[in-house]
């Protein structure tokens, strides 16, 4: 019998594989015939997959949002209070500093698909169809907290959710070309996470 391929498996392993590029050698590096290369599959597996180069950058950019999702979700479990709106939105918004890995590939890759999207429309509205989920989903966040008491009066979800993540990629920004650490990018969200809440973790308090 023909050997049955995982088709969406394999278009992460090339998305894998279009992430270590980047983070190596820039987005120009990431040609359908180097993906392959770096992928360990044909031209034809590639082609396959994706019948352009841009279709290919698109959906490892999603891959990207994808595997951001999956670190908050695995920090909002560990964390003491998983259940807690605070939790919740702080642990999503530390996930979205991409300045864990040591190597920073995701933030490399990050901006390298930021710079794409300037000249790509396509793949900016890949991009901004990705930032209004997050809005969405910080601003809900926000609210449920606002109901329950949690969140300070006054606080306007649907601003405070996009000034979040302009800090965040601000953040993430500072932190790849030098100005920042990690620790110093996490302390500076908190700072201004625990001006959000009525009663701040203990951690955030000055």
């Amino acid at each position: 019998m023909p050997k049955q391929v995982d088709h969406e498996g394999r278009r992460r392993q090339i998305a894998d594989a279009v992430c270590e590029l980047i983070g190596r050698a820039g987005i120009e590096a990431a040609t359908l015939r180097h993906v392959a290369e770096e992928a360990g599959v044909s031209m034809g597996a590639v082609q396959r997959c994706f019948r352009t180069r841009q279709q290919m950058l698109i959906f490892a950019q999603d891959h990207v949002n994808s595997r951001v999702t999956e670190r908050a979700q695995k920090l909002i479990a560990a964390a003491a209070d998983p259940e807690s709106v605070i939790t919740m939105l702080e642990q999503t918004l530390q996930a979205m500093l991409l300045v864990d890995d040591p190597n920073l590939v995701e933030a490399r890759v990050w901006i390298a698909f930021t710079a794409q999207a300037a000249v790509d429309p396509a793949v900016a509205a890949a991009q901004c169809e990705q930032q209004r989920g997050l809005t969405e989903l910080l601003e809900l966040l926000m609210r449920v907290g606002q109901e329950g008491g949690s969140l300070r009066p006054g606080v306007t979800p649907a601003h405070v959710a996009e000034e979040l993540i302009a800090l965040t990629d601000g953040l993430t920004l500072q932190v790849l070309i030098g100005r920042r650490n990690a620790d110093t990018a996490r302390a500076v969200l908190r700072r201004v996470t625990a001006g959000l809440w009525t009663n701040p973790p203990s951690d955030h308090r000055a």
